[in-house]
């Protein structure tokens, strides 16, 4: 029996199975070893430095050994649990999302390896999401308690993941192309893999090695928005412009270059080409989806909705697609997570409507800060829910997704995935 058969007949096994088995088709078109050979440059006259920082950087660097000609130096960074083996370049973990001592400490030495250099030299940074949080190097006066405390007030803040680095980077001395201003006169050719919407550059690890065209002035307005607490000294450098990025025009980046080698459009394309070969019409709605992750779940359950109108009418199954990162406003005490947050949202909406099954997940196998991509929805969920007494409204107003799914055994657990796209959903019409 074909999928599209087991699908036609809601086997609702089948098809949880076929939803976790999309989501790890969308990984798998990220992994380095795929996607970075192509992008690898010609070898100096001198020497070839490697740094980076993100939770692909390790396996980024290893895929770059295995095809690199002649020898390599450096460090990258990455998170807890990531790491893989290389020969010669070094791989320190650190915490995220939240940054730490290690990381701090790991930065003062990437930051050396890339001291001294000549015209003739190379480097190649490795960037990949989460870099932001591995890459620790707070403006004088800043002390790394003060920065772990305004990065967890930004995580809980619902500010967008723009808003969020630009603050990142006017508190930084490696962020917003602080990096590669230390690199000069060496070329450097970032690689990078996209977890951001829109794939901006300057985003994706709050942009070390490329210009920044945002502010001091940016920044304080952020943090007047969501009303983050920082300290007044570094209120006034803010207020100075003493903590400016590089721009864009700055001479010290004109040997420098940016290639992305995976985007999150990439794993949507190879998941709705593994849904077609199974007879099911596929629909990418966007993969730059931002906002309030419950607020979307609505949005989604009416579209789902209208999808499954079509589908009554040909008689064949579609699958809605989409990707990007949105938010969650934290006003509870649970574990949250974006992905979980908006299926529950998702499902509360869907109410059980009939046929319509989703799945959820972070890329890097990684939804909030618990050890789990995400998770599945059937038109079950709340009766199962019920059964279990358990108040899925309730369990939403406590940002409390992971515990519902885990409890109903429908959290998809990867394990770090050593890659990360952002986020991944579909809703399947049967």
């Amino acid at each position: 029996m074909g999928v599209e058969k087991d699908i036609r007949l809601q086997d609702p096994g089948r098809v949880k199975q076929f939803l976790t088995e999309l989501f790890r088709t969308a990984v798998d078109a990220a992994d380095p070893h795929l996607c970075l050979q192509p992008f690898i440059p010609e070898p100096p006259k001198g020497r070839t430095v490697v740094i980076g920082a993100g939770k692909a950087s390790a396996k980024m660097a290893q895929a770059l050994e295995q095809h690199w000609q002649g020898e390599l130096s450096g460090l990258v960074i990455t998170r807890y649990d990531h790491a893989v083996p290389t020969s010669q370049i070094k791989i320190v973990e650190a915490s995220h999302p939240v940054p730490d001592e290690v990381g701090f400490n790991a930065t003062k030495r990437l930051k050396a390896c890339v001291t001294g250099l000549s015209k003739d030299d190379l480097v190649i940074c490795l960037v990949s999401g989460g870099g932001s949080a591995l890459l620790v190097d707070p403006v004088p006066g800043l002390g790394l308690a003060e920065k772990q405390a305004i990065n967890q007030a930004l995580l809980k803040s619902g500010a967008s993941i723009d808003e969020m680095n630009c603050v990142r980077r006017h508190l930084s001395m490696v962020k917003g192309g602080k990096l590669a201003a230390l690199c000069h006169p060496a070329k450097v050719v970032s690689l990078l893999i996209s977890d951001v919407p829109n794939d901006h550059f300057i985003d994706i690890a709050s942009g070390p090695t490329v210009g920044d065209s945002t502010s001091c002035d940016d920044a304080l307005q952020i943090i007047e928005k969501y009303a983050i607490q920082v300290p007044e000294d570094i209120l006034y450098l803010l207020r100075a412009g003493e903590t400016e990025t590089i721009k864009p025009d700055d001479p010290r980046l004109t040997n420098t270059e940016s290639h992305l080698i995976a985007a999150p459009k990439i794993a949507l394309e190879a998941a709705a080409q593994k849904a077609r070969s199974a007879g099911i019409e596929a629909i990418i709605i966007g993969d730059s989806l931002e906002g309030e992750s419950s607020e979307l779940g609505r949005a989604m359950a009416e579209k789902a909705r209208q999808a499954a109108t079509r589908v009554n009418v040909d008689k064949r199954p579609c699958i809605l697609l989409s990707g990007g990162e949105t938010t969650v406003t934290v006003k509870g005490n649970g574990r949250g997570g974006r992905n979980v947050e908006f299926l529950l949202s998702l499902a509360i909406a869907l109410d059980g409507a009939h046929g319509i099954h989703a799945v959820a997940g972070d890329t890097d196998g990684i939804d909030g800060i618990e050890e789990i991509a995400g998770a599945y929805i059937s038109p079950d969920t709340l009766s199962r829910a019920a059964g279990n007494h358990m108040d899925a409204a309730a369990y939403l107003a406590n940002n409390d997704g992971h515990s519902f799914f885990e409890n109903l055994g429908d959290s998809i657990i990867t394990g770090p995935t050593l890659t990360n796209v952002n986020d991944f959903r579909a809703i399947l019409i049967t």
